[in-house]
């Protein structure tokens, strides 16, 4: 067999695996310049694998808007990935899941700021929850933290 060959089929074998891995979509973070846990959950994201672009800015709420942030579901910043809202803490494990799942749904919510959730990671257990927001704003527990 002819080196180039070869080559072509040891990459042939052994490339599927890295063909199979998709590269995650860059997440979009509209946040306040000064928010902390803010930049601290960006670094979970990144630390999960995702391309991060923050847009800094004094008042999130249009884009809360924007992309239908339920009434009293907000937290301290709001992301886009792949046409999803994210909302709040939401850990990167969970937006995987929506990636891969790509149900028919506005995005995911953590509403307020869960002191367990990553960011905040405050030490203890603090249980909280993540809803999925449905199309028609209404929603219903995605994970249990």
């Amino acid at each position: 067999m002819k080196p180039a060959i070869r080559t072509t089929v040891l990459l042939a074998l052994f490339a599927p695996a890295v063909w199979a891995a998709e590269a995650l979509p860059t997440v979009k973070v509209y946040k306040t310049p000064t928010c902390g846990c803010c930049s601290n959950w960006v670094d979970h994201m990144k630390a999960s694998g995702f391309k991060v672009v923050t847009q800094d800015m004094n008042d999130v709420t249009p884009h809360k808007q924007r992309l239908g942030v339920p009434p009293a579901m907000g937290s301290c910043h709001t992301a886009e990935v792949a046409g999803y809202l994210i909302e709040g803490h939401v850990p990167a494990a969970d937006v995987k899941r929506l990636l891969a799942e790509k149900p028919q749904a506005k995005g995911l919510v953590s509403p307020g700021m869960p002191q367990s959730a990553p960011g905040m990671d405050a030490p203890g257990k603090q249980p909280y929850e993540i809803f999925l927001v449905r199309q028609d704003g209404s929603t219903a527990t995605y994970a249990r933290h």
